[in-house]
């Protein structure tokens, strides 16, 4: 494995983007967004899973808020 070039990043050129998501004010969704880092530490085939889980969580975050109107 060759090492990475001075500020070229790891020498395959993947890395995490270490974006900090500004709060929601809604603590449910802000958890979700929070759990989309955790795919930095997962290789590519296992993105889905966490995609998948933060997905469902804020269709049901959504839910509720129809829920709650009625």
């Amino acid at each position: 494995m060759s090492e990475p070039l001075p500020g070229k990043g790891p020498p395959d050129g993947i890395a995490p983007l270490g974006l900090a998501p500004a709060p929601t004010g809604q603590a449910a969704v802000d958890t979700l967004i929070v759990r989309l880092s955790d795919a930095d530490d997962l290789p590519t085939a296992d993105h889905i899973e966490v995609y998948e889980d933060v997905h469902r969580g804020l269709r049901d975050a959504l839910t509720a808020l129809d829920d709650n109107r009625s």
